[in-house]
C-alpha cells in the first residue's frame, strides 16, 4: 500500500460545468425535436438529425471520451 492520498479526477467546478454543457445539448436535442413535422421530406428528416445527434453526443461524449473506461486494473 502506498501513502499517497485519494486524488480527484475533476474537481467540482469542472465537474459542474461539464454537466452543465452537456446538459444544454441534451436539452437542444429535445428541443429540436419539436420542430418534426411529416410534411415533406426535409421538414421531417432535418430536426430530427439534429435531436438524435445532440442528444447522442450528450450521452457518448461523457460516458466514452471523458470517461475513465480504462481504470479496470487500478
Amino acid at each position: 500500500m502506498s501513502n499517497t492520498s485519494y486524488r480527484r479526477e475533476n474537481s467540482v467546478v469542472q465537474s459542474v460545468v461539464l454537466f452543465v454543457i452537456f446538459f444544454a445539448m441534451f436539452l437542444g436535442g429535445i428541443f429540436a425535436f419539436s420542430f418534426w413535422s411529416l410534411e415533406s421530406f426535409w421538414h421531417a428528416f432535418g430536426p430530427a438529425i439534429a435531436g438524435i445527434g445532440l442528444c447522442s453526443l450528450s450521452l457518448i461524449i461523457p460516458m466514452s471520451i471523458m470517461g475513465r473506461t480504462d481504470s479496470a486494473g487500478e
